[in-house]
């Protein structure tokens, strides 16, 4: 198994911990970063890409759509 998608799994798990966590304290800080931690480790073990490049990939996709659900909830 490459290297990089062992780390996209084990990024996977620590953010559904870290979701989990947020979830039973109430932190719904800790449960967005979970999510996000989630998203960067699918997208790293399907890819295969290092770290450094995963987090600029999901960077600029957040970059392009960040109105995306404000254009959803509006109805335009």
């Amino acid at each position: 198994m490459n290297q990089d998608r062992l780390a996209g799994k084990w990024k996977q798990f620590t953010g559904s911990v870290r979701e989990r966590w947020g979830k039973l304290t109430d932190d719904w800080l800790s449960v967005v970063a979970g999510r996000h931690d989630q998203l960067a480790g699918r997208h790293q073990e399907q890819y295969g890409v290092h770290r450094e490049e995963n987090e600029r990939q999901l960077r600029d996709f957040r970059r392009r759509h960040r109105n995306w659900n404000s254009t959803t909830q509006n109805g335009k």
